[in-house]
């Protein structure tokens, strides 16, 4: 009955216009095959003696026979649930069986390549029961991948060779893991089982569209993630998850050296960004910034804007790439991780952000080179937004500040890339500087100790910035003498003074509040008061900043507790002698930024005091001392941000005199700014928008200082200084 089967399903296949139901003579192979597993009790009977092979061959006939004849409808469907409901429900291991898993690669090879197949459905399941497989017997990955692999300078194709039949039986089959027969035929000498598995085979994979053509189950599963149905989608990337997560190291480091996995799905993430717009709105980009993967369309309820679904596309990738470094085995994380480094910010974001020059396109066109910067800035920010991997954190900051994290001379342009970023935190654009100082402030609040290392702490260890030969002061009233105050050297002395007179100095308590409330204090009376007008108005007070502060503190004060910074600075050597002083390269920007907050617009005097008040929340002593300590005692030349503030007022103090009816004009700028009253063009606006931002900045700083006491202690109170 059989043969006489076989005999007309052969005719069949070969046939133009076939004779019998193709559709049912499928199905009934399959069942013949799961009654087999169903009804038989004998494990000992190999398989090339049942006549499961002869089935299994028939389908397959039947299967390419449509795929050339498009017929009979319905087939691919039946074939792919079929399997699945098989590999699913049969309870005997199957998948290590030449003449199952050679099947289920072909029948990979057959599924839907371009989007819109009407297999998607069945194929996501198919990959699911292989993906769940392969999760539970890692062994099993070097039997379901297939591609082209190349040992030496021999290319070969990478086919795992079948078990012995004798080892049909489960114990013998489980031996047959992790050691195959020395009889198993091999073709080619591709590797198998095991030794398919062993991380020193010299391998290498070609690229997915290197002119192989073929295609495996992660080309499958990628594909699928092409697909226009968000439900087929999310269930191949997640088993594209699972896949990735396998716990076996041997598996995982077959997974990297064996397959193209990492490539292609860094590859993928390429040709997302690449089909992004040439130019985006930062703030577009920023309003989808918190896209997830798993829902990866942007909100309805947001304003449309051209690149809107490409944008989505992309955000939602990178962020499902970043979740599949932080859930894979580790070897696929690192080398995935350094993959999508390699590919996208290396090849596809540096030359943007590096304004690679491209003839005379860009000599002629200055502003589509800025929009160039500007978008690939603004991009970046958003996958920092939403990076939080660790592999994939460390070589982002690799790629961003380099290696490097020794004090940086004022000439040093050792990471071409930092030194640029830098550099266009001062630009000519407004929008770039705003848009990198973004992107650094993004910087800052990622858990990695070498980002703050690299811009600020390699300058400060050691405090050079302190003067050398005299002894430091025992308490903070020791240096409150403004007749020798160092700031006061360049002629501003007098104004300032004439306005703004420092606080009375109360005794030292013995819980060292009284330095604390000098510090407070002298932040907050640092602006004269005819150039204050938050007195003026309701919910500007500095209990505000206090509140805001505080959360903010705790915030980073977690992050950073597994650095291991001490808490308190390096004791100076008096005998040591004093050495040059550069505060980096990036707090030079910061002070030469802020020192002209007069002349500033608004928004950009808004970010860069934003990226100081982050930077001043850190717990480390040498950066609080520099930051929010007003009586350091400054190497002769050295500045710090009180001195750069003490400057601006002294500025401030002699532009006032030029500007009439100054305090109403400030007011009106202020209420402004909080939405009270229209934007109204008025004269000196810039300078009085700045005195607005300068007014809340020594606000802000006092907060963090008084939410910081005592600077290294356990102990807060939320009451402000008196």
């Amino acid at each position: 009955m059989l043969s006489r089967l076989g005999a007309l399903l052969q005719e069949a296949v070969g046939a133009r216009e076939p004779s019998i139901d193709l559709l049912e003579a499928f199905v009934e192979h399959w069942k013949g095959i799961t009654h087999y597993y169903i009804e038989s009790t004998d494990e000992n009977t190999p398989a090339k003696k049942t006549d499961i092979p002869w089935r299994l061959k028939q389908m397959l006939d039947i299967l390419v026979y449509e795929e050339k004849q498009q017929y009979p409808p319905g087939m691919r469907q039946q074939v792919f649930q079929f399997f699945s409901r098989v590999l699913a429900q049969v309870q005997h291991p199957l998948l290590h069986y030449l003449n199952v898993h050679r099947p289920v690669q072909k029948l990979l090879r057959l599924g839907g390549t371009v989007p819109g197949s009407l297999t998607e459905k069945e194929e996501v399941q198919f990959t699911s029961v292989l993906c769940t497989k392969i999760q539970q017997d890692p062994a099993l990955l070097t039997y379901i991948l297939e591609g082209r692999k190349i040992i030496g300078r021999k290319e070969v194709s990478r086919e795992p060779t079948t078990f012995p039949e004798e080892t049909a039986s489960h114990k013998d089959k489980e031996h047959s893991h992790s050691k195959p027969s020395d009889t198993a035929s091999t073709q080619e000498g591709a590797p198998c089982g095991a030794e398919a598995l062993n991380p020193q085979l010299p391998a290498a994979i070609e690229a997915p569209d290197g002119g192989s053509g073929e295609s495996n189950l992660i080309t499958s599963l990628l594909g699928l993630c092409k697909s226009k149905k968000s439900r087929v989608v999310l269930k191949a990337q997640e088993n594209l998850l699972l896949l990735v997560s396998v716990a076996s190291q041997a598996a995982a480091t077959y997974l990297v050296q064996s397959s193209p996995c990492c490539f292609a799905i860094a590859e993928h993430l390429c040709q997302q960004y690449q089909s992004l717009p040439t130019f985006l709105d930062p703030a577009d980009i920023a309003a989808l910034e918190g896209i997830s993967w798993r829902l990866p369309s942007a909100p309805s309820d947001e304003a449309s804007f051209p690149g809107k679904e490409a944008l989505a596309a992309f955000l939602g990738w990178f962020d499902y790439c970043d979740h599949l470094i932080t859930e894979a085995h580790t070897v696929v994380a690192d080398a995935l991780a350094k993959a999508v480094a390699e590919k996208l910010f290396v090849e596809s974001l540096q030359p943007q952000l590096l304004h690679v020059t491209r003839g005379l396109a860009t000599v002629l066109c200055p502003r589509r080179s800025e929009q160039s910067i500007l978008t690939s800035t603004a991009l970046l920010t958003a996958m920092l937004h939403q990076l939080r991997s660790p592999a994939l954190l460390r070589e982002a900051v690799a790629f961003l500040l380099g290696a490097d994290r020794q004090p940086a001379a004022p000439e040093d342009k050792s990471h071409p890339l930092c030194a640029h970023l830098i550099g266009h935190c001062d630009h000519l654009s407004d929008e770039i500087s705003i848009a990198t100082l973004r992107l650094f402030e993004e910087l800052l609040q990622k858990p990695h100790e070498g980002i703050v290392r690299s811009l600020v702490l390699c300058n400060l260890e050691g405090r050079p910035y302190v003067a050398r030969g005299a002894p430091e002061p025992e308490n903070y009233e020791d240096t409150l003498d403004l007749e020798e105050d160092p700031y006061f050297t360049d002629g501003f002395e007098s104004g300032f003074r004439a306005s703004s007179k420092p606080p009375p100095v109360p005794a030292t308590s013995s819980d060292g509040r009284t330095a604390v409330t000098e510090i407070v204090n002298s932040f907050l009376c640092l602006v004269p008061e005819e150039a204050k007008t938050s007195a003026f108005l309701e919910e500007t007070g500095y209990d505000t900043y206090v509140h805001d502060a505080y959360g903010l503190f705790q915030e980073c004060s977690s992050r950073v507790a597994p650095w291991g910074w001490p808490p308190g600075p390096t004791p100076l050597d008096p005998h040591e002698p004093e050495r040059p002083f550069f505060e980096g390269p990036f707090l030079q920007m910061l002070f030469d930024r802020m020192s002209r907050i007069l002349d500033q617009p608004y928004s950009l005097n808004l970010q860069v005091t934003s990226v100081l008040s982050r930077l001043a929340l850190f717990p480390h002593p040498h950066i609080h001392e520099y930051l929010l300590d007003p009586y350091i005692n400054l190497a002769p030349g050295c500045r710090s941000l009180f001195s750069v503030l003490v400057r601006v007022i002294g500025d401030l103090m002699q532009r006032i005199q030029r500007v009439p009816q100054f305090p109403g004009k400030l007011l009106l700028v202020r209420k402004q700014l909080m939405g009270q009253l229209p934007g109204e063009q008025l004269d000196h606006q810039t300078l009085l928008q700045g005195v607005v931002v300068l007014e809340e900045f020594c606000k802000e700083l006092a907060a963090i200082a008084f939410v910081k006491f005592p600077p290294h202690g356990p102990h807060l109170n939320l009451s402000p200084p008196p």
